[in-house]
């Protein structure tokens, strides 16, 4: 077999040194030639459980396509994620090749549900590239001090029969929007189309070369264009737009996409994780965005899986830039007043792994201490005020929100659902024009510090800036701290 799970202990000294001896091999050019083929490894597998236990297991190997990845940076030193998959080499025990990532599992655990003990099933896959020789697969999870243990390991052989080949589904679509450059020395981003028909197909190419400027538009991906490759990659859908199941609407469509994911309105996910894998095979990718065809608000981002938006919201180009920021850069929501499915994402007493967020447990070592002015940490910067506006707006829009789904539910006249979707915009559209005044007016808007609610909380948590595109809506910059951490993983994708 292909597959043979391993389950006794690993030990911490081994894994250890194998880390220590990684840099040096990861550095050098020959060592990629030396272990893999420009092929990718797939590796699906499900992850069952809840609050408390996790459980892996695999499901099918898949040899398919060029390796898009870098070459030269195979093992991850970037310390983001709630997960790590890694390659070891299975005669000698060295690690050959990992990488840092959050799943759809990961945030399940942090849900009421999960921690009254309901247990669910997601289907993953991990994407590394294709070794010549025998392997280990192992998987880490963070603990609550910050430190990665492993729970799952199984031996890959690379030559075995069983492991599938099969060819990307018929009828799928590409578009080359901006090419950068070689694979491997790229950002290869793939836009994969969600809900457009094949009468619609002319739409998808001209949706995808939209969003492909406005990411190559802005800071700092504009400084770094010559880096990044986005191209879109669609599989008609039998029907447009998604499921949206709290206001009574589903579609078939090619990825499965539905609002209402983990039980919140706005966000958007598949839990198709194959039929996503299997048509985005067709280009080259690094990471993946779900277009979904669409014009209601919403959208999720999670790190190195994938980022969702909708096509046709007068805040789409927004939603499509702050979920990059997750599922790209790994970066953490600013925002702390909305309503989220999660009740225990981040803990105030240990520091976040996110590059945008901190717990100030030491405020002399701030994370972003070299970029913040000289004044009082935390920055003062009229919290309360803002608080009692943007609470009174989430009231409202929570109530609007449901008076929409309560209609659509009981077959309201058209005339009647499309006028409280209309309301529902403009008073979103009101409440940010509203927000954003504000921080004009504020004292501390051009300040670098660290500002007190952040990552859904109000209290103990705080982000570098009054505002960035990681709390509020609208095309604006990106933080200080943002802008940093994006580019920091842009340079991983390179030679």
């Amino acid at each position: 077999m292909a597959l043979r799970a391993l389950h006794r202990p690993v030990l911490c000294l081994v894994i250890a040194a194998c880390a220590l001896a990684a840099p040096a091999r990861a550095a050098d050019p020959a060592a990629f030639d030396r272990w893999f083929l420009d092929e990718t490894l797939r590796i699906d597998y499900f992850h069952t459980g809840d609050a408390a236990t996790e459980v892996v297991a695999l499901d099918q190997v898949r040899r398919q396509g060029a390796w898009a990845g870098s070459r030269v940076h195979l093992v991850d030193d970037l310390d983001l994620g709630r997960y790590g998959a890694k390659l070891y080499d299975t005669a000698s025990g060295d690690l050959l090749w990992s990488r840092g990532f959050d799943s759809y599992f990961g945030e399940w655990q942090t849900t009421g549900a999960a921690g009254r003990g309901v247990q669910r099933t997601y289907h993953e896959s991990v994407l590394a590239p294709y070794p010549r020789e025998s392997v280990v697969f192992a998987l880490e999870a963070r603990q609550e001090d910050g430190a990665m243990a492993e729970f799952f390991r199984a031996e890959i052989d690379p030559l075995d029969w069983a492991i599938r080949r099969d060819p990307a589904p018929a009828g799928i679509v590409t578009v080359d929007a901006a090419i950068g450059g070689e694979p491997h020395r790229c950002v290869d981003i793939a836009i994969v189309g969600e809900g457009y028909t094949l009468a619609e197909q002319a739409k998808f190419t001209a949706d995808v070369q939209r969003f492909a400027r406005v990411l190559l538009d802005h800071e700092p991906y504009a400084s770094h264009r010559d880096k990044i490759s986005v191209r879109g990659v669609l599989l008609p859908s039998q029907e447009s737009g998604c499921d949206e199941p709290s206001r009574g609407v589903h579609r078939r469509t090619a990825l499965g996409c539905t609002f209402d994911s983990l039980g919140s309105e706005r966000y958007l996910l598949t839990e198709d994780n194959r039929a996503m894998r299997d048509v985005a095979r067709a280009v080259p990718y690094d990471v993946l965005y779900i277009m979904v065809n669409h014009e209601r608000y919403g959208g999720g981002g999670i790190y190195n899986l994938f980022c969702t938006f909708t096509s046709d919201n007068q805040f789409s180009e927004y939603v499509f830039l702050h979920e990059f920021g997750h599922s790209f850069a790994g970066l953490a929501d600013e925002y702390y007043t909305s309503n989220v499915a999660y009740e225990s994402f981040y803990s105030t007493t240990v520091e976040p792994r996110e590059r945008n967020i901190t717990a100030l447990l030491d405020p002399g070592a701030l994370k972003w201490g070299d970029l913040a002015d000289p004044a009082p940490l935390p920055t003062p910067w009229g919290k309360d005020e803002y608080d009692a506006m943007d609470l009174a707006y989430q009231e409202r829009r929570a109530a609007v929100n449901e008076h929409i789904a309560a209609l659509m539910r009981d077959g309201a006249p058209a005339a009647a659902v499309e006028a409280a979707k209309a309301e529902g915009e403009r008073l979103s559209w009101e409440h940010q024009q509203q927000v954003d005044a504000w921080f004009a007016a504020n004292p501390a808007r051009d300040t670098v510090g660290a500002f007190e609610g952040a990552g859904y909380l109000s209290r103990g948590l705080y982000r570098s800036q009054l505002d960035c595109i990681m709390f509020t809506k609208g095309i604006k910059p990106f933080c200080a701290a943002c802008r940093r951490g994006i580019v920091e993983v842009i340079g991983r994708y390179q030679e």
